[in-house]
């Protein structure tokens, strides 16, 4: 049975869990076996090499589920960056409606994403950041514990600390991450 949050509402689920995009893993038919249960689903773009790429993903996707799910864009700092603005019009032009964007100031892309439509969750792996987050615009957090994998954040505070911590600040919706004392957890629960 749906379980309604102001995570479900915001952006069109039905449970309140999460798949975050994960490099290499983050491909259609597992976001499509997560969007088909009623949660929410995201294809990693930089998993594609080429934008072009993530569009047949996209449409891939769309071919093994008709419930909505999403694209995550990492954002991080590199010598050579990846094509960013083609990898956003890919997923604006594919009609995606959800994008998590992780690793560094979502700033510079809530603008054209928010024009466009598209709601931005945005994972964070400390408090200020996630407050930051909040205070740019974005649409929800995704709050990373130390033990998220992946993801390690510059203060390395575990979920349990770090989720009811952010919990007192945000007041948008927020999903928490990682593994739970021994992992045998939750995964990715839905906190508001």
């Amino acid at each position: 049975m749906p379980l309604t949050t102001k995570f479900t509402e915001m952006f069109g689920v039905e449970h309140p869990i999460a798949q975050g995009g994960m490099q290499w893993v983050g491909r259609a038919e597992l976001v499509a076996a997560v969007a088909n249960t009623g949660a929410l689903g995201f294809i990693t773009a930089l998993t594609q090499p080429t934008p072009a790429d993530l569009a047949k993903e996209i449409e891939r996707c769309r071919e093994l589920t008709d419930k909505p799910f999403g694209v995550n864009l990492t954002i991080l700092p590199t010598i050579n960056p990846p094509p960013y603005d083609e990898y956003r019009r890919v997923i604006i032009d594919s009609g995606i409606k959800v994008v998590e964007t992780a690793g560094s100031n979502p700033a510079p892309h809530l603008p054209i994403f928010h024009d466009n439509g598209v709601k931005v969750l945005h994972k964070c792996t400390s408090v200020r950041h996630a407050v930051k987050a909040q205070d740019l615009g974005v649409d929800g957090i995704s709050i990373d514990g130390f033990e998220c994998a992946g993801h390690p954040g510059e203060d390395d505070i575990p979920g349990l600390v770090l989720i009811p911590a952010a919990a007192k600040q945000i007041d948008i919706p927020m999903i928490a991450s990682g593994g739970f004392a021994d992992a045998r957890g939750l995964g990715r629960v839905c906190l508001m």
